[in-house]
């Protein structure tokens, strides 16, 4: 849904506006539920740190990287989040792995990379891999796994509810997102540009639901219950869940290579749950 909107709408546009959309969903979901915003400063803090690294720095990094290299590429790049999430967490959070559980994340991450470079991108999309957009990719890739190092720290402090740690994530990086898109002009008539482009709204709308509002929330509920390096693996795991689909919706053909990576990167996600 991002890649496509991106195409329409520009990167920028559309990383503030989901943020935006997904802000309003939580703040529904928190007076519905009734749910309390009060917590410690450190938490607060940790969390607003959090949302800066991963949803301003990462993210931004991140759909540049599908802007220049398209959206195949850049997730082959981002299966380096979970290596780079145990590793911060390893240092800042003294979490460490069994044998099982590097195996895991290596062999999960392995077949990941098979099904990105099986898939190859449909001739209507360009694609050129660039220098500038290898790196866009990595600091994304970065910068998810250090946002998630810094939200563990603040559930470590005491109990959070998912939804308000996201919200709080969230609300923190449009405090810094906004003004600076706002005074760098990145941001050019975002109620026109959606007005006139329907598809490109509907498709903004929709990541939100799936990614910040859902995908982040449960990605924080993740963290509180197993460590960093195993929940940033299977959050890694997007390439192959999107096989089915992709063949169910679009009619594309499965190749051999794609079913063995996701064999190999199930066989992973297996050896973690087993570890």
């Amino acid at each position: 849904m991002f890649a496509g909107a991106i195409r329409r709408a520009g990167s920028v546009q559309v990383n503030v506006a989901r943020l935006v959309f997904a802000a309003i969903l939580l703040l529904l979901t928190i007076w519905g539920a009734n749910l309390s915003l009060a917590l410690k400063f450190s938490q607060y803090a940790y969390l607003a740190i959090s949302g800066f690294i991963g949803l301003v720095f990462g993210d931004t990094f991140l759909f540049k990287s599908f802007q220049v290299n398209g959206a195949r590429i850049s997730m082959l790049i981002m299966s380096l989040a979970p290596a780079i999430s145990a590793i911060l967490a390893f240092i800042v959070l003294g979490e460490s792995l069994t044998l099982w559980g590097i195996a895991g994340i290596v062999v999960t991450t392995a077949g990941i990379a098979v099904v990105v470079i099986a898939n190859q991108q449909s001739r209507s999309e360009r694609v050129k891999i660039t220098g500038p957009g290898m790196i866009y990719g990595f600091f994304g890739a970065v910068g998810q796994g250090a946002g998630l190092v810094f939200a563990r720290l603040a559930f470590n402090d005491g109990e959070i509810n998912g939804f308000v740690a996201t919200f709080v994530r969230i609300a923190a990086s449009l405090v810094i997102l906004l003004p600076l898109t706002l005074a760098t002009r990145r941001i050019k008539d975002p109620v026109g540009t959606f007005s006139r482009d329907k598809r490109a709204l509907a498709l903004t709308i929709g990541g939100a639901v799936f990614g910040p509002y859902l995908g982040i929330t449960f990605s924080l509920i993740a963290i509180t219950y197993t460590k960093v390096g195993i929940a940033a693996t299977l959050m890694a795991t997007v390439p192959i869940l999107m096989l089915p689909l992709v063949h169910v919706i679009y009619r594309e053909q499965l190749t051999w290579h794609a079913i063995v990576g996701a064999c190999v990167a199930v066989a992973g996600v297996a050896i973690l749950f087993l570890r």
